[in-house]
């Protein structure tokens, strides 16, 4: 799809942890003509869930998003220990600009039952949900609500890596978060698109790609600017980036036009047990499927081969990602928050 599209918008909802690049993925959901936004469930991960909640509520102030339902879920991982990354979101997990107080309503409702409510209600297959935390509210929904799985359109989220972590050199930060949920996601029949570090690491907010926000001259665009400032500061410091990766939008764009990814079709393993390697998200390569897949990761040209329910993605069209980014910022506009 591409901002002429005349098929209709993609329904989905975003479940995520507010966190900078969450914030971005917000923005970047409610201002793509091809993505209508159905609802934003919460789950701790970034922070505290209190904190991640209210900052989800503060970025929908910005963007002017009314009219549909803010949702917090849980609050801890199914097992281990809750992990917050301080060190790169800060302590209220948004650090950086001021942030206006919220404005939207938060539902009397677990963001879990608000996901089973919100794929009861529409058709089957037509809504995606898109992940950017840890996945522990869309594995409770898959056990809590087994007769709705077959009903979701898919999960595309961002997390794991085909060759390296983030957090130890195994594991990105949103599958370690708990491992467990991941787990669940990755067994269940739904289709499910791994947007994991391979591809987002690759999409850095570089000092010229700041430019053209900046450039688009609105107060969200300068909130963007503010976010990106803290953020980068923290990935320089940390992990010595020229510009933070755009983890989270990354996979809200690869809904709204898939052709900004290249993806290949890959049994997806979570190791739970490990002692170096827990949270791991193994791709195995070699029983990819794809009859035109140019990556030569090990395509098999079986007829018989059963293809597998997960895809990961290998390869980012940055530019694409860039050109739509500016576009749903701009469509946004001024907000007077």
């Amino acid at each position: 799809m591409n901002a002429d599209s005349t098929s209709p918008a993609q329904k989905i909802i975003l479940d995520c942890d507010p966190g900078h690049d969450d914030a971005i993925a917000m923005l970047l959901a409610h201002g793509n003509p091809n993505l209508e936004l159905l609802a934003v469930t919460t789950v701790a991960g970034n922070q505290t869930l209190e904190k991640v909640t209210t900052n989800a509520r503060a970025v929908a102030r910005v963007a002017g998003i009314t009219g549909i339902p803010f949702a917090a879920g849980a609050s801890r991982p199914l097992v281990g220990p809750q992990l917050i990354p301080d060190e790169i979101h800060g302590d209220s997990g948004l650090d950086g600009p001021q942030l206006p107080e919220p404005s939207v309503p938060l539902e009397d409702i677990h963001a879990v039952n608000l996901i089973a409510q919100i794929i009861s209600e529409n058709e089957p297959g037509s809504v995606v949900i898109i992940p950017t935390g840890s996945l522990t509210n869309i594995a409770l929904f898959a056990r809590m609500y087994p007769q709705l799985v077959e009903r979701v359109g898919g999960i595309t989220l961002m997390g794991g890596g085909h060759h390296t972590g983030n957090m130890t050199p195994a594991a990105e930060f949103n599958i370690l978060a708990d491992p467990e949920a991941a787990a669940i996601v990755f067994e269940e029949s739904w289709p499910v698109t791994m947007v994991g570090l391979d591809v987002t690491h690759q999409v850095l907010a570089v000092p010229e790609r700041m430019d053209q926000l900046k450039a688009i001259g609105t107060d969200v665009a300068q909130f963007i600017a503010e976010l990106v400032e803290f953020f980068g500061a923290s990935y320089m410091k940390e992990r010595n980036y020229p510009g933070p990766p755009m983890h989270d939008p990354l996979a809200v764009a690869a809904v709204a036009d898939p052709s900004i990814l290249r993806t290949v079709r890959a049994p997806i393993y979570v190791e739970t047990q490990g002692q170096h390697a827990r949270g791991q998200t193994i791709v195995d390569f070699r029983r990819t499927w794809s009859h035109n897949d140019p990556s030569g990761l090990g395509v098999t040209d079986d007829p018989d081969f059963e293809a597998p329910n997960t895809a990961v993605a290998v390869d980012v069209d940055a530019e694409k990602f860039w050109d739509l980014l500016v576009d749903a910022l701009t469509r946004i506009g001024n907000t007077n928050f």
